[in-house]
């Protein structure tokens, strides 16, 4: 039976290397890359491989982000690859979570498969849950509170928004958002068709709207990742992201790493 493996890291040639190791092993099947932790996301609850590979040390949705985001579903097995402190590593330890030290050592990679052999022979979903969850309050404990789960987030974040403009009252529904700018204590609100204009803080309207769709790329800027469709390079370091409706909006250089890994 063969052992169905997505790779997660954000360096390429990383995961280039961990396939030519994983060639050694007949019984092991990539069935995808992944390149970010909102990816990963994704395909894991998409493909539910056996086993991942996941990096740690990711911009944004990190590797500790990856787990909590799938525990919804009966986890796969997960060998952390990580470069982490030497107290990190025993933490994975205590938890009998199986980890790779970069870079990836043949010896050790076996010895790993191994464990991951055993492990998937006598697995039982709600014990790796458990241990999983315990590697997220020993190591990374914000990770827990701060990211949400997708099932979670219709109920944490708002769909609709009441936006009093022009003497009138107007219920936006914040999938159809394209970007909001700031000005001073006023929100700019763009939708395809219409602007508004909302007397409210960013910082108090960020609150309010899912992080995984909607990121700032600019000081002033917040986008709807959902509504990007190409990525434009710029001067400098910076870039701008087309819209579905066409609109162009800038990222600064100092968000441009935030934005390049959300789009693909």
């Amino acid at each position: 039976m063969s052992i169905r493996t997505i790779l997660v890291d954000d360096e390429k040639l990383a995961i280039q290397g961990l396939m030519l190791r994983l060639e050694k092993f007949p019984d092991v099947e990539i069935i995808d890359t992944c390149s970010n932790g909102r990816e990963a996301i994704r395909k894991i609850k998409t493909e539910k491989p056996d086993l991942v590979f996941l990096d740690i040390q990711m911009p944004g949705f990190d590797g500790f982000s990856v787990v909590k985001g799938v525990m919804e579903i009966e986890p796969p097995l997960i060998v952390f690859v990580t470069a982490y402190q030497e107290h990190a590593v025993r933490a994975f330890q205590a938890n009998a979570v199986n980890y790779l030290m970069k870079p990836v050592n043949e010896d050790e990679l076996a010895d790993t498969m191994e464990r991951v052999r055993q492990r998937l022979s006598d697995k039982h979903a709600s014990e790796e849950a458990e241990k999983l969850k315990n590697v997220l309050a020993e190591v990374a404990p914000d990770a827990i509170e701060a990211m949400p789960d997708e099932g979670e987030s219709a109920s944490r974040y708002e769909k609709l928004i009441n936006i009093k403009d022009r003497g009138q009252i107007f219920r936006v529904d914040v999938d159809s958002i394209e970007h909001i700018e700031a000005a001073g204590d006023y929100m700019c609100i763009y939708t395809g068709d219409n602007s508004l204009i909302l007397r409210e803080t960013m910082k108090d309207l960020e609150r309010r709207l899912d992080p995984r769709v909607f990121q700032r790329v600019h000081r002033s800027t917040i986008v709807n990742l959902n509504q990007v469709r190409q990525v434009k390079p710029h001067t400098n370091g910076e870039c701008f992201l087309v819209l579905d409706s066409g609109a162009q909006v800038k990222v600064s250089r100092s968000y441009r790493d935030v934005v390049a890994r959300f789009v693909h």
